[in-house]
């Protein structure tokens, strides 16, 4: 009989597009908390749904190896499971249902149940644990051995008879570096590197050095780690890293952070130890603006083999941004572009539309940066209300009728924007075509100055040009058909 059977509730096949992208990452914050649980002498094992599709294989699991306790427990480091998609919670349901037919104690911890924990219970868990999860579960599971009392434990929500009991909140933790490497072993890394080959990607692991994030953008949720962060030290992470490396082959790296290289003089640092070590890698991140441009911090990361950087443009227009509490300006964004670009590392930008009191004339301002910015890869969305946050709060009254999407390409405009989703979705295109045709337009020039210069791909660009022109015109003539439609 198996003491704790690990699972979590994302499967990418059941995301479209994110399945499509062939770049699966493993449950980061999954085998933290089965690595912990085995330091403390409990046997293990992780039925992993990441490239599964079918929420009731976990049943043979479950009749195979008799777990006492089954922990749904999601990885808190990737964004697709704060977004609370409703695909993953009714597989997080089924999945939960299973466990109680075969008498397991049902133990819950993501973003979803921290916020709809009385939807979990529903469903059947006996426990949902609220925030960051590793020491609750450890408390948790040994109270519940010792048959000893769990309404002092912190972080945990429960049924008494009907009435449910909320405990008070845990703290997060602050030494990262007291926590043991999480249990990597027990991931299927040749099936995650098959996923990978089948989109020609480059195979790539994901860490994470912090937890949390200072910044208070009005829009971004933080149900696990909350408005702190804490680091790992460099030395943590560049020998985890080295582990990495010398037993999987693994040469790249998604920091998975919220926001990379946080506390001061950290990438330094971090930067000192990959040279001390001699180890070579190459990694992107997610990043702010104004952050990268503190000190030499590009110079310290282009040095220590970053590849590309994510940051959260938003938005061309400062009155969005301001509406945002973003706290960063359009003109940081220009200039860490220039300078990152300078050092040959590649930039991608988080585009956000459909935000409060937008106006043409901003979608145009975000429009006109990024087609003079020409950033190396774009992500666009539209605003996305997330439990807990003040924007959540200025429209939770429109959230009546859809409160989550049902996949990451969903792009439904929730609450009542300055226009509807059909707008948003169609604008979604279109801007995506009028980068690539600045692209190309950019590669035309290079061309034509040193035709030796070019790629393929950058060729594939220009000739792509001419779909790309008549396409977006029409998108144009659409969108101004629709601007002024209801939902």
């Amino acid at each position: 009989m198996l003491d704790i059977l690990f699972s979590h509730s994302y499967y990418y096949p059941l995301d479209k597009k994110q399945w499509a992208n062939k770049t699966p990452y493993p449950p980061l914050g999954t085998i933290y908390a089965a690595s912990l649980m085995r330091q403390e002498g409990y046997s293990v094992s992780l039925f992993d749904t990441n490239l599964r599709s079918d929420p009731y294989a976990i049943e043979e699991e479950i009749k195979e190896k008799q777990p006492r306790f089954l922990v749904i427990y999601d990885d808190g480091f990737n964004y697709l499971t704060k977004m609370c998609l409703t695909t993953m919670r009714e597989a997080a349901f089924e999945m939960i249902g299973l466990g109680k037919k075969y008498d397991c104690t049902v133990i819950v911890c993501s973003s979803d149940s921290t916020d709809h924990y009385e939807k979990y219970l529903e469903a059947g868990a006996d426990y949902i644990i609220q925030g960051e999860g590793e020491i609750t579960l450890k408390e948790l599971i040994a109270a519940l051995e010792n048959e000893e009392a769990v309404q002092l434990i912190s972080g945990l929500v429960f049924k008494e008879g009907d009435e449910v009991k909320k405990n008070t909140k845990r703290p997060v933790l602050r030494d990262l570096d007291e926590l043991p490497m999480p249990a990597w072993d027990l991931v299927d890394m040749d099936a995650y590197k098959e996923v990978w080959s089948q989109g020609n990607g480059r195979f790539t692991l994901n860490i994470a050095t912090t937890r949390g994030c200072p910044y208070k953008c009005n829009w971004c949720a933080k149900p696990i780690y909350g408005n702190r962060y804490n680091s790992h030290s460099p030395e943590y992470i560049v020998r985890h890293l080295s582990f990495l490396k010398e037993t999987y082959g693994v040469e790249r790296f998604w920091m998975c952070d919220d926001i990379f290289g946080l506390k001061p003089n950290w990438v330094q640092e971090f930067n000192k130890e990959l040279q001390k070590a001699t180890l070579s890698i190459s990694y992107y991140i997610q990043s702010r603006v104004d952050l990268l441009l503190k000190d030499d911090t590009i110079d310290a990361l282009a040095a220590s083999g970053l590849e590309e950087v994510w940051v959260g443009a938003e938005s061309g227009s400062q009155k969005i941004l301001d509406a945002m509490d973003k706290g960063t300006t359009v003109e940081q964004i220009y200039t860490a572009t220039e300078l990152l670009k300078k050092k040959n590392v590649r930039v991608a930008f988080f585009i956000q539309f459909g935000y409060l009191e937008e106006t043409k004339e901003d979608i145009a301002k975000t429009i006109r940066m990024i087609k003079e910015l020409l950033p190396d890869n774009l992500g666009i969305s539209v605003s996305y209300p997330l439990p807990g946050t003040k924007f959540y709060e200025k429209v939770r009254d429109d959230l009546k009728l859809k409160a989550n999407w049902t996949d990451s390409d969903d792009l439904a405009m929730m609450f009542q924007g300055t226009f509807n989703s059909k707008y948003y979705k169609k604008l979604h295109r279109y801007v995506h075509k009028e980068y690539r045709k600045s692209q190309a337009i950019a590669n035309f020039k290079r061309f034509f100055s040193n035709p030796l210069s070019l790629s393929g791909g950058g060729l594939r660009s220009m000739a792509l040009y001419f779909y790309y022109l008549p396409s977006s015109m029409l998108d144009r003539v659409f969108l101004k058909k629709v601007q002024h439609t209801n939902a």
